[in-house]
């Protein structure tokens, strides 16, 4: 069995959002593969960092283009936790990302209520890696705050 599998950098990604937790953000983790290694990772700061814009993907196509020295990502895959929103998927057209696999759907705020076409047409997307271990930590993280 290869190491590099979806659920191997999805657990990857759901480390970022345990992060988040700890940091008493909303529990949203990303982290951006190229050529089966991590290239950037992060998770929600936007308490920390008083930025409704410090999504965990934003930060993470932040952290994958000054490492590759490029704002394009077509050869990169982002692992994310939680369905993107539709800011986070524009900054994904925009970076031109090759592939999205993402865990939990985000049925009020997600992109895909829009549709798919808020993505760059080459970027391909895969959903429900770990779904239901990313789909309880955001349920348990808003039961307490609720």
């Amino acid at each position: 069995m290869p190491m590099f599998t979806e659920d191997y950098f999805m657990k990857q990604a759901y480390r970022e959002a345990e992060k988040a937790l700890e940091g008493g953000e909303i529990p949203v983790g990303a982290i951006i593969v190229c050529e089966n290694r991590i290239i950037a990772k992060a998770h929600n700061q936007t308490e920390l960092l008083r930025d409704v814009t410090a999504h965990a993907e934003i930060l993470a196509i932040t952290s994958a283009s000054e490492h590759l020295g490029s704002k394009y990502l077509p050869e990169c895959t982002m692992y994310v936790t939680l369905e993107p929103c539709i800011m986070c998927a524009g900054a994904l057209y925009w970076a031109q990302l090759g592939k999205l696999v993402f865990g939990a759907s985000d049925e009020k705020r997600g992109f895909f209520r829009y549709g798919k076409e808020l993505l760059h047409p080459k970027t391909t997307v895969l959903q429900g890696v770990l779904e239901q271990e990313c789909s309880t930590l955001l349920k348990d993280f808003f039961k307490v705050k609720r």
